[in-house]
């Protein structure tokens, strides 16, 4: 019997992630056939959905040793269907269309946004810190597309009277995704490493906090996520400025020190 080499192993196919990365697929797709019959709520939810099972079809993978180039190019495809191309579809029929020129360029940005921040992802994998994103993650712009959408709809507000709103999000949702700006990713996270029982705490209330109004609370989370990258950008461009300001005003004095010889000096 042959021996299965590791570079075999690691292009082959599994059921087990592709099956999640399939049912994302499968969500985004559902998205943009309930966007096209005018059911938006429920296309909304379909792209939460997609981020659900998108999450989890990478965890299952590396927890059960399943990792393979095939499962990496299709998680990347599926990716630009669930969010990419649904969330743009999804917030034009519901909020842009009557925008003309204006409504479908928001839209195109968004998703060649999303494009281009896949494809981003995909060459710097081994080379970026796997602490942080560089760029908004196309799921959390998705989440912040279909959540304005969701939150509105539940409110009984239509599109048409947001879409500016939306508009202007739509195209922040893009350019986030391709900026330099840091986000945290979550992936210092060790799921096997034991934790305070405050933890399982905090857990539970945040589930209930979920679970009190799904749409608001999710919105405003991946609000103040998609916030935090630019958030924590100033501060430390703020640090570098005192910084550079500071090494400024000590190089005169330090020149001036270098400068002067003992003989310069006077008596004791």
């Amino acid at each position: 019997m042959p021996l299965i080499t590791p570079d075999k192993r690691r292009r082959g196919i599994y059921i087990l992630p592709n099956l999640f990365t399939t049912a994302a697929l499968f969500a985004g797709f559902f998205a943009i056939v309930q966007a096209m019959n005018q059911r938006f709520e429920v296309a909304a939810v379909a792209i939460f959905i997609a981020m659900v099972l998108d999450g989890l079809d990478g965890r299952i993978a590396r927890l059960t040793h399943t990792q393979s180039e095939f499962g990496a190019e299709y998680d990347s495809l599926s990716d630009m269907v669930s969010f990419g191309a649904a969330p743009a579809l999804v917030v034009y029929e519901w909020a842009l269309k009557d925008m003309g020129k204006l409504g479908w360029i928001a839209a195109f940005i968004y998703c060649a946004g999303a494009a281009l921040r896949l494809a981003r992802f995909n060459t710097n994998i081994e080379v970026v810190d796997k602490r942080y994103f560089q760029g908004l993650p196309s799921p959390a712009a998705a989440a912040l597309v279909a959540g304005l959408v969701w939150v509105v709809i539940d409110n009984g507000i239509s599109g048409n009277d947001v879409r500016w709103y939306a508009c202007i999000l739509t195209i922040f949702a893009g350019i986030s995704m391709v900026s330099n700006v840091l986000f945290w990713s979550g992936k210092s996270i060790n799921l096997r490493k034991s934790v305070p029982f405050i933890v399982v705490i905090a857990l539970v209330l945040a589930f209930a906090l979920v679970s009190s109004y799904p749409p608001g609370v999710l919105f405003a989370l991946f609000v103040v996520y998609a916030l935090s990258g630019y958030v924590v950008y100033a501060m430390r461009w703020v640090k570098r400025r005192r910084r550079s300001a500071v090494g400024s005003a000590t190089a005169p004095m330090q020149d001036a020190a270098d400068t002067e010889s003992p003989s310069d000096k006077g008596p004791n």
